[in-house]
């Protein structure tokens, strides 16, 4: 028993000294990403040590800062840019250490690509031996300035800075022209029946197809 408690003690001494000896070895590893041409910051950066799961990444600045040792190979990754590397030296005065890193930007060219609305040449064929083209443009302007299509396409386009400037101005504008009375009610309003009265018998509100 007494020779299992001295095995015990002997080993955690060694356990503290291991460990004291590693955070001796901890380097506070701080720095900047940056494009080697315009030394703009790389935003969000992968920043790892080769061949271990440690590592960070660069902020919207470029900046980054975590914990490393000695004589890590650290590797530097961004989209856009070619894949760098940096060995931290071995031989740094206290437990700090700050870089400026620089990146090359890298162009990646990819294969052309056709696209084509038909999985198959022979369908493609059929559908364009098929086609009913007009034999005039002003056919084809007639069916691009068709009323029904234009209300459709106008309906669905949404209105722009400027138009939806002007509708505020002309709510506020409403409303301070009612300020302090109230609005009109148009159900005792004899020209509003009358015209009522006519849409109906015109049928504007019959159901469309």
């Amino acid at each position: 028993m007494k020779k299992f408690i001295f095995f015990l003690f002997l080993g955690g001494i060694f356990n503290l000294s291991w460990a004291q000896e590693d955070e001796d070895n901890l380097i506070q590893f701080s720095g900047v990403v940056v494009t080697m041409d315009s030394l703009s910051p790389v935003p969000f950066a992968t920043i790892m040590v080769q061949n271990t799961s440690r590592g960070t990444i660069s902020d919207y600045y470029g900046y980054f800062s975590f914990v490393a040792q000695p004589n890590d190979t650290l590797i530097f990754s961004s989209i856009g840019f070619r894949d760098s590397k940096f060995v931290v030296p071995n031989n740094l005065e206290g437990n700090r250490y700050s870089l400026i890193h620089s990146m090359l930007q890298d162009t990646v060219e990819l294969e052309e690509v056709d696209i084509y609305p038909w999985p198959t040449p022979a369908q493609f064929k059929e559908a364009f031996l098929a086609l009913n083209l007009p034999d005039d443009d002003i056919e084809i302007m007639r069916k691009n300035l068709n009323p029904d299509l234009m209300a459709d396409k106008a309906a669905a386009m949404p209105m722009n800075g400027s138009l939806n400037y002007k509708w505020q101005n002309q709510q506020r504008t409403n409303q301070l022209y009612f300020a302090g009375q109230y609005r009109p009610n148009n159900l005792l309003n004899p020209i509003a029946w009358a015209q009522f009265i006519k849409a109906w018998k015109r049928g504007d509100f019959k159901k469309k197809d």
